[in-house]
């Protein structure tokens, strides 16, 4: 397994190794034990998966508010994603800064989003598939998300805003300058 920083250093790109022969491959994709080693948070508690029937379909910026925040390791099994972490603890030198990178089945590597981050992603192909687990159960009370246009963020999703399918809530999610952020 590969572990590497990205811009913000507490996001972490893991790749498995895959073993591959005549018939495919084989990878471990998450190891406890492994994860524990390298320090990082393995306390997993429940499975996701979303479809995305458009390319263009755009899920996030989500939360999850304390006592239920989550540590989230998101993989792709099927298609493409632009996945982005936006670090919304009030006390990080990296508060309000982002971060983005390609997510894709061909590769399988998973990106580790700790407590304290907005995340969200854009599907890059149809029909993509992207499984996560997460370290705290769904609570619908703590459940919150900041607007994935907002210009005080100005994240560079690579697309016209116009083509973008987001869901109600997405499309209705509050303003960065509004956000009071429970991290």
């Amino acid at each position: 397994m590969d572990i590497v920083s990205l811009a913000l250093p507490d996001v972490k790109l893991i790749t498995p190794k895959r073993y591959r022969d005549e018939r495919g491959f084989f990878s471990v994709t998450f190891h406890a034990r492994d994860f524990a080693d390298a320090g990082l948070p393995c306390d997993f508690v429940q499975d996701n998966m979303s479809f995305s029937e458009r390319k263009g379909t755009l899920r996030g910026l989500h939360y999850q508010a304390p006592p239920h925040a989550q540590t989230k390791l998101v993989r792709v099994l099927r298609g493409a994603i632009l996945d982005v972490a936006v670090d919304a603890r009030k006390s990080s030198p990296t508060f309000g800064r982002w971060m983005k990178i390609e997510l894709g089945a061909e590769r399988g590597a998973a990106l580790l989003v700790p407590r304290g981050f907005l995340h969200g992603f854009l599907t890059l192909a149809p029909q993509t598939e992207v499984a996560y687990k997460v370290d705290a159960y769904y609570d619908r009370a703590s459940d919150g998300s900041v607007l994935w246009s907002d210009p005080d963020l100005a994240i560079d999703w690579g697309v016209n805003e116009s083509r973008v399918v987001v869901s109600e809530k997405d499309a209705k999610a509050t303003a960065w300058a509004a956000f009071q952020s429970p991290f």
